[in-house]
């Protein structure tokens, strides 16, 4: 008797993971935190990629997060097309991560966005706090 192979849809996560349910996915349903800067980080480029503003916002540190964001804007003028982290580190609640991020917006070439990013642990939760942007 021949065994059946059921085919399944694996869909990549936008950070560059290889299955969303099983990388970013759980973080953006609250079902599990970021246990690192750099993990925190590629979970935020996903929202991004995917609109997914609550998260964006959730994970802002309080004391720098912006009043409003319009990511759904975003969307419709372009989307995210790649990641790749450069460096990271984490010391004591303290982390960085540097990345690339590239963009295609409907027109015109893609761009890319070079920042070094900041990130504190509080009360065993990782935040963003702010980001350093390299000239590209």
């Amino acid at each position: 008797m021949a065994s059946k192979n059921k085919s399944k849809t694996i869909n990549a996560c936008p950070c560059g993971g290889v299955n969303y349910s099983e990388c970013c996915g759980p973080l953006h349903q609250g079902l599990a935190r970021a246990s690192t800067a750099e993990q925190l980080m590629r979970s935020r480029y996903s929202a991004y990629a995917l609109g997914l503003e609550g998260y964006v916002n959730q994970t802002w540190h309080s004391s720098t997060r912006p009043e409003s964001l319009n990511l759904e804007l975003e969307r419709t003028q372009g989307k995210w097309i790649g990641l790749k982290v450069m460096d990271h580190h984490e010391q004591c609640d303290q982390g960085e991560v540097e990345f690339v991020a590239r963009y295609k917006p409907l027109q015109g070439p893609a761009t890319r966005l070079h920042e070094r990013s900041r990130f504190a642990r509080e009360a065993g939760q990782w935040w963003y706090v702010d980001g350093t942007l390299f000239d590209t």
